[in-house]
């Protein structure tokens, strides 16, 4: 049998009565590391062990360390009989090599035994008055990478070995925690004599001189620290409230749709002027917009954010299957857009090129969806052959704009103003220019121009309404060669 015993945090005096009499009535014994300071016991008792610190010397990464140890320990019962592995604390709390051993056990039909210990997590809320009941995550440092940070539970990160460790500890909770955060410094906890306890600012984690393999830290709950996505969701639960904002109350998915759209273009408008807060500003109002329709699916009964989120993960994840199921290589962004768009049109169901464009949501700005589809028709071959085609389309369509301009027949007009704006993007596509960058920067020239226009007016004193159309006309002409 290989017995499994847990030195305890570090003192003495936390040892189990069963864990000294297994040592005592043992020969074959095996330490994970002699650096912990409950072994100085083991040694003043005149318990013989061995332990594998020299694993550690010569191996890459810890979990290399923690497999071997496990065969090892295998292997020397294979040829000793009974053992015992101690390591530090308890053998169930932050000690890969014991599960290690345990599925190796499980494997080769081993039989084991667990000897519990009381473990670093005991000692720490005795050590700092923690009731665990209000909440507690542990964290492994090398883990916390994988972790995802809770301000609303206490939080406690072990083996935080050394002054690089702590570094990459600080980063990851600045992510989610200001830097001035009170935070407790624990090291030794437990052990009489050696236990230094004491609040610090976050900001000062990797500055501690006395930083070793006995060293963790406490994060208590802070509701009031750095705002996260669950901060949002309760807002709008508030402001949706029964004493709440009567405005917000009132707002359902049709009278938010505007809001909507405005606040993507404001989006727009942030990156194209390489604002960063801006982008950051307009990006929460996106955000929260989200999160507004997403309230009232939920106060419908029919969806709520979790269900919007999960759809989107899983969208992501089919979309790449090259990324995430490893079923195909794709190598350059224009093999996954194609594959994205087969994968799109199975999801879809589409059978026909008419309603893949059907399937192109009317929601767009009209020059994009137009542009998407005669991208859709190109697929198929049909577009034209050049750009003098598509040239010789636009006057075609201006042609007969003009012929019906001053007829009363609205609703040809309308028609032959659209064909020439549908024409126009075709020759937009070939060109490889972005339609709406384009106009949108004609209109930014036509705003500065008449910018010009007015200041010159307001300089002579002049109301533009009694300003001819010719001066005017000679103003702007002025204002284009100052562009």
């Amino acid at each position: 049998m290989i017995k499994i015993v847990g030195l305890g945090p570090g003192d003495k005096d936390a040892l189990t009565i069963g864990t000294v009499y297994e040592f005592e009535n043992t020969k074959n014994i095996f330490l994970r590391t002699e650096k912990h300071p409950t072994v100085d016991y083991l040694i003043e008792k005149g318990i013989k062990f061995e332990t594998y610190d020299n694993v550690y010397e010569n191996t890459e990464n810890f979990d290399e360390v923690y497999l071997n140890i496990a065969n090892d320990l295998l292997v020397k019962h294979n040829s000793l009989g009974d053992l015992i592995y101690g390591v530090p604390g308890h053998p169930l709390v932050a000690e890969k090599s014991v599960f290690n051993l345990i599925e190796l056990c499980k494997e080769n039909n081993v039989e084991y035994k667990i000897i519990p210990a009381v473990s670093f997590i005991d000692a720490m809320i005795e050590s700092i008055k923690i009731d665990p009941i209000e909440g507690l995550k542990v964290i492994d440092a090398f883990d916390i990478g994988n972790q995802i940070l809770d301000k609303r539970i206490g939080t406690i990160i072990t083996q935080v070995y050394n002054q690089l460790i702590a570094s990459e500890v600080k980063l990851k909770l600045l992510d989610q925690y200001n830097d001035e955060t009170d935070i407790y410094y624990v090291r030794a906890a437990g052990i009489k004599g050696q236990e230094s306890i004491r609040k610090i600012p976050l900001f000062e984690l990797d500055m501690q001189e006395d930083i070793d393999y006995l060293t963790s830290v406490y994060i208590p709950k802070d509701m009031n620290n750095k705002k996260d996505f669950n901060d949002l969701l309760d807002i709008i639960e508030i402001l949706r409230g029964e004493n709440g904002c009567p405005w917000d109350r009132e707002q359902t998915h049709e009278s938010l749709k505007k809001s909507l759209v405005e606040e993507s273009y404001e989006v727009i408008d942030a990156i194209d002027q390489a604002d960063d807060d801006s982008l950051i500003e307009e990006l929460g109002d996106v955000l929260l917009q989200v999160v507004f329709h997403a309230s009232i699916g939920k106060e419908d009964g029919y969806f709520d954010i979790n269900d919007v989120i999960g759809a989107i993960c899983d969208k992501m994840i089919s979309r790449h299957p090259h990324v995430f199921k490893r079923s195909s290589e794709l190598n350059s962004s224009e093999e996954v857009l194609v594959k994205w768009d087969d994968l799109k049109k199975k999801e879809k169901g589409y059978n026909t090129i008419t309603e893949e464009m059907n399937g192109i949501t009317k929601g767009l700005p009209a020059l994009l969806r137009a542009h998407k589809v005669q991208e859709k028709a190109k697929k198929v071959g049909f577009d034209f052959e050049d750009i003098s085609f598509a040239i010789n389309k636009v006057k075609e369509e201006l042609k007969e704009v003009i012929d019906v301009y001053n007829t009363e027949n609205v609703e040809k007009i309308t028609e032959e103003v659209g064909d020439l704006l549908f024409s126009c993007v075709n020759v937009a596509r070939f060109l490889k220019v972005d339609e709406e960058v384009a106009l949108n920067y004609t209109i930014d020239k036509f705003i500065k121009r008449f910018a010009y226009i007015e200041s010159v007016a307001k300089e002579k004193n002049i109301e533009l309404t009694n300003t001819s159309l010719d001066e005017m006309d000679k103003l702007w002409e002025i204002s284009k060669k100052i562009d």
